[in-house]
């Protein structure tokens, strides 16, 4: 199937039908409850890192058509307290897709219940991967980037994903060199 004039298909993975960004996307809208606060009336971070895994899951789901899992949550930003009673609303988008992983940029955002300005109170970048009925990571659909943003975050979030992987190269290196050191 050829891509529509002005998409450019980024391969991810295997000859599959691939999927724009638009298509993917997610959000999930939530009433913060008592049991969702501490005695300050504040939401714990938790809890909004619960809904975080969860519409980034819907995201990567709906882009590559299988079960995902987190990877990692590579960057988390509380930009402002969530307050007891407050309305607060996940926007999910791919940003990047690799061979097997994707990256998915959530923007938080809270406002009173009665209604009134938006406030940005977080953003995340989530790793999902998706995997196969034996749990092991598989293949997903290309990307299909159309905006010249699109094609703006998919270079950035390449760029993030290779600065994960040289990280867990680093980490996994010292913790080999450590071990070597504790036994002799």
């Amino acid at each position: 199937m050829a891509a529509s004039p002005g998409v450019q298909r980024v391969s991810g993975g295997p000859a599959r039908i691939g999927r724009t960004v638009a298509e993917s996307r997610a959000s999930v809208v939530r009433l913060m409850v008592p049991t969702d606060a501490n005695f300050q009336g504040n939401v714990f971070g938790g809890v909004i890192l619960a809904e975080v895994d969860r519409v980034a899951y819907v995201t990567a789901t709906r882009h590559s058509g299988l079960n995902c899992v987190t990877a990692s949550f590579d960057r988390v930003d509380f930009l402002a307290p969530v307050r007891l009673g407050e309305v607060v609303t996940f926007d999910s988008r791919i940003t990047y897709a690799g061979h097997t992983s994707m990256e998915i940029w959530v923007h938080v955002q809270a406002e009173e219940l009665a209604g009134g300005p938006k406030i940005p109170v977080g953003n995340a970048f989530v790793t999902m991967v998706a995997v196969g009925p034996d749990g092991r990571p598989t293949p997903i659909r290309s990307l299909e980037l159309s905006m010249p943003e699109e094609r703006q975050l998919f270079d950035e979030g390449r760029a993030r994903m290779e600065a994960r992987r040289q990280s867990r190269r680093s980490s996994a290196a010292t913790r080999l060199s450590t071990s070597g050191e504790n036994q002799r």
